[in-house]
């Protein structure tokens, strides 16, 4: 069975809600694929367990590395830094990633007055993201805006039989 590996933050609840809102999309249209969602590893995710830097790192690196496609939440003020390394390592690994940038600042972007503000110091109306690790993302792989495009996107990644 081939799996998917699902790389978001997971350090409140609204990040757990939504992954799982979004793994359970996945997992509806996709069955015959294994979705591998770090918060549901208990044994290292249990936050009131002890869990090493070892572990954690093991545990998912071996993960991305057994998967056929590593999907990236990208929402936030930056990249999560654990989804900044899981897209690394899957790089690295030559694992397509597709990235979900779900932030509406990016609306707007033929917007002229929008255009015009980043030439005014701290006046940007787009939000910006890391380009070192979109260039990784971009060079085996594509970024999406919405949740429904994520879902219909990953059989380009994934051959199944849908």
């Amino acid at each position: 069975m081939k799996q998917i590996y699902f790389a978001s933050p997971l350090f409140s609840n609204a990040e757990l809600r939504y992954n799982t809102y979004i793994v359970e999309m996945i997992r509806k249209a996709y069955p015959d694929l294994k979705v591998f969602l770090p918060q549901e590893q208990m044994g290292i995710n249990d936050k009131s367990n002890y869990a090493d830097s070892k572990m954690i790192a093991k545990l998912d690196t071996d993960a991305v590395l057994e998967s056929s496609l590593l999907i990236a939440v990208l929402d936030g003020l930056v990249i999560d830094p654990g989804v900044a390394s899981e897209i690394g390592v899957a790089y690295a690994n030559n694992i397509p990633v597709l990235g979900l940038l779900t932030d509406p600042r990016q609306q707007g972007y033929d917007n002229q007055q929008k255009i015009d503000a980043i030439a005014e110091i701290a006046e940007s109306q787009f939000s910006y993201l890391n380009l070192y690790t979109v260039g990784l993302i971009k060079l085996n792989g594509e970024i999406v805006n919405n949740e429904s495009n994520l879902v219909e996107n990953i059989e380009k990644y994934i051959k199944t039989d849908k």
